[in-house]
């Protein structure tokens, strides 16, 4: 009980810092109307608005995790933290769509540096609870995705209805976070600052490609849900279920989170949780595919993503599970680096295998192929290696 009530204070700090990563991407769609009608932005340039994070996420982890190995995982968070709330307040004075490009770059790659900060911070605030404590702070990630969305309607009219302003707000928690884990984090501010020796990820491991290729496959599944769904239901002429569908891919993921949360310690060295996440997400396809009644296309959709977020948390607990504490970040940088660089180059594909084919059913085909990846990279894995 002791033990419960003094890891806490860090699994709060985690939980928030969670929040942070995806706070002020997801800040952008409940303004992007406004957005778009103030800055005169074309389809395309809201296409690469759009895409700039998830680019940046791949670009930008290893870089990151060379931070990490010259100031220590807790201030490159920290440093992360100052960078995204800079980049986010900064949007606000966008006068132009490059403006808005070269501030959300900043704001994106400070979310870069943080991403792969968070797997050593947990080995190093709870090294007892690895699987739990990665379950908390994903679940704080989640809820970051909803807070922006949900507070919009109730916001808006408080800032003038200013697109401007509501980006410069979110900038605010990041912050409070920033100070809170400065002041609050396990052993004050004056904590022993681990460096680990090297930061540069190990390419020819295939642990690292095994780990890397199934968060890939989630990334993929997750961000291509999303931007092909709405084509797919159009074409099909079922537009009245795009935003029902959607909510339920994004909601979908709530669940999964909870059931984590009691279960990841028990599940965190088994192969079959991540065996069955990835089934249901390729369930999930099928049946947005194969069911043409409306419960198909919206418990397909939110059977992805009940899928993303459970392989989502899983995975991002394996770098502290099965490597030393001195290799978690490079690890976690590569598995970034390669996840999300799938996920991008999957979504292009995708697209183009519509464009070919004539039917967006050909791009949610590619996507349930790219899908397995989930799946067939988790059965070599050695869940036996310990490292304290």
């Amino acid at each position: 009980m002791s033990s419960q009530r003094s890891s806490f204070g860090p699994l709060l700090l985690l939980w928030l810092a969670g929040n942070t990563l995806r706070l002020t991407i997801l800040a952008v769609p409940p303004v992007l109307a406004l957005i778009i009608l103030d800055l005169k932005l074309t389809g395309t340039e809201v296409g690469i608005l759009s895409a700039i994070p998830v680019c940046l996420f791949a670009l930008i982890a290893v870089p990151g995790s060379r931070l990490i190995a010259r100031v220590g995982a807790v201030p490159a968070l920290i440093i992360g933290l100052l960078i995204t709330a800079a980049g986010s307040a900064l949007r606000g004075i966008a006068s132009d769509a490059m403006m808005l490009y070269l501030t959300t770059l900043v704001m994106a790659a400070g979310v870069a540096v943080m991403q792969p900060s968070l797997p050593a911070i947990v080995r190093q605030w709870v090294p007892n609870r690895i699987g739990f404590a990665t379950a908390v702070y994903t679940n704080g990630l989640l809820f970051g995705e909803i807070f922006p969305v949900v507070f919009a309607a109730a916001l808006l009219p408080v800032l003038s209805g200013s697109w401007r302003a509501s980006l410069a707000f979110w900038s605010i928690p990041l912050v409070i976070v920033a100070l809170g884990i400065f002041l609050l984090q396990p052993g004050g501010k004056g904590a022993p600052v681990s460096r680990p020796s090297r930061w540069m990820p190990n390419w020819r491991d295939p642990l690292l490609w095994n780990i890397a290729l199934m968060m890939g496959g989630a990334n993929q599944l997750y961000f291509c849900a999303n931007a092909f769904l709405p084509g797919y239901l159009l074409q099909t002429g079922r537009t009245d279920l795009i935003t029902v569908a959607l909510t339920a891919l994004n909601v979908g993921q709530l669940p999964a989170s909870f059931v984590l949360l009691a279960r990841a310690s028990k599940w965190e060295r088994k192969k079959w949780p991540l065996i069955g996440g990835g089934l249901i997400g390729l369930g999930g396809v099928a049946a947005i595919l194969a069911v043409p009644a409306p419960w198909g296309v919206i418990g397909g959709a939110a059977m992805i993503g009940f899928s993303c977020a459970t392989m989502l948390t899983l995975v991002l607990a394996m770098p502290a599970l099965l490597v030393p504490p001195d290799d978690v970040p490079r690890m976690s940088a590569g598995v970034f680096a390669i996840g999300y660089s799938m996920a991008v180059t999957v979504s292009i594909i995708a697209g183009r295998a519509w464009d070919l084919g004539g039917d967006a059913t050909y791009a949610f085909v590619t996507i349930g192929i790219a899908g397995l990846t989930m799946i067939l990279f988790a059965l070599p894995i050695d869940f036996s290696r310990r490292h304290s």
